[in-house]
């Protein structure tokens, strides 16, 4: 990507995350990303000298707050596509712990660079809700003084709305990721890529 900003743009996705929205995420995707995105922010910003001392701090705040928005289960399977037919349901489980430990860890050092609310701009909703896939789109803005188009990919769940994928500047993560695993998989199965995730030995590009 030509910005090279899904380092740090996940931090609007961690914004949504926190804990007041764990239990249900009753409202629609816009207005949850509407609502709530300048919350961590402001949380991050309030603590930014410890976090920047101590980023194991910030790794816990990030995990205990994105994951309850984030359906990686269904980002899992469909990252894995064919490739996880066979996969056992504790596969896929163990697949979707080690993704999302590797987005976490990623991501949690980006936020740093990502404190001001004014850098993002939610867009008007286009049609009607889609319970299976709704996109909210966002602008956000880079330090070079462009916009990054970065849209959120919901679905609605038994405990609400929950992102599955993330597309910036037209290109998905869950895309991006699948398209490295399946040669990965198919070269040395789904048990080695999980070991492999887990011990930083397969390092996947944004």
């Amino acid at each position: 990507m030509k910005h090279r900003i899904t380092s740090w743009l996940p931090a609007v996705v961690l914004a949504l995350a926190l804990p007041a929205m764990a239990t249900a995420n009753t409202s629609a995707p816009d207005q949850l990303v509407t609502e709530t995105a300048g919350k961590l922010l402001a949380q991050i910003d309030a603590n930014f000298d410890t976090y920047n001392e101590q980023p194991e701090q910030l790794a816990k705040v990030v995990r205990a707050d994105m994951v309850p928005l984030l359906d990686m289960d269904y980002s899992a399977r469909l990252i894995l596509g064919r490739a996880g037919r066979d996969a056992t349901a504790d596969q896929i489980d163990a697949f979707a712990e080690a993704m999302t430990r590797l987005l976490v860890d990623r991501y949690a050092s980006g936020l740093m660079g990502f404190r001001s609310q004014d850098q993002l701009e939610v867009m008007p909703l286009r049609g009607d809700l889609n319970e299976r896939a709704t996109r909210v789109r966002t602008r956000v803005r880079l330090t070079s003084g462009g916009f990054a188009p970065v849209d959120y990919v919901f679905r609605k769940t038994s405990e609400g709305w929950k992102v599955f994928d993330v597309i910036i500047e037209g290109i998905s993560y869950v895309s991006t990721y699948r398209n490295q695993i399946i040669p990965e998989i198919e070269a040395n199965g789904l048990d080695a890529v999980i070991e492999r995730l887990n011990n930083g030995d397969l390092v996947l590009q944004d």
